[in-house]
């Protein structure tokens, strides 16, 4: 054993000083060093439980956001049918009441067309009627003129006028 390192095969006094030296060092490591090392090592525990605690309650919280969003964007697309369905009632009332406006409009305009034809119909007949009777007038007097140029046929156009009116009678 003599061709061995003393490293490998130490003395007894060297084995009993680096014994004093590994106890001392283990005595100051239990004392302040092992208690700030598992303090260090608890907190660090906790700050990771407390992280995964606050990242399941995020979790959480985000998928309620989404329901609710989603609800919300389901309410809003109800309501977007129910406008629309609203607006499209109005409208087909609002076309029905002006289509039921303009028949009635027309209706009227139609009527009052009809009375303004018939009252130019009547003016345009009595016009005709009063020229007519003029004509007349104007033919039988230039007839009864030239007829009439004597007393006997004067009375012959009286008798015969009063034959027919006592005929027609």
């Amino acid at each position: 054993m003599e061709s061995l390192p003393s490293i490998l095969t130490p003395d007894l006094g060297l084995l009993v000083w680096m014994l004093a030296a590994f106890l001392v060092v283990f005595f100051v490591l239990a004392k302040y060093g092992f208690p700030v090392i598992t303090n260090m090592v608890e907190k660090r525990k906790k700050y990771i439980d407390e992280s995964l605690k606050n990242a399941h309650e995020a979790a959480e919280r985000l998928a309620n956001i989404q329901q609710e969003s989603e609800a919300i964007v389901q309410k809003a697309r109800e309501q977007q049918a129910s406008i629309i369905k609203e607006a499209a009632q109005t409208r087909d009332a609002i076309v029905e009441e002006a289509r039921r406006k303009a028949k009635t409009e027309a209706d009227r305009i139609l009527q009052e067309a009809t009375i303004q034809i018939a009252n130019e119909k009547q003016a345009s007949l009595r016009e005709i009627r009063s020229q007519v009777a003029k004509l007349s007038v104007e033919i039988a007097e230039k007839v009864i003129r030239q007829n009439l140029h004597t007393d006997k046929q004067q009375m012959q156009l009286i008798s015969r006028i009063l034959d027919e009116a006592a005929v027609g009678k």
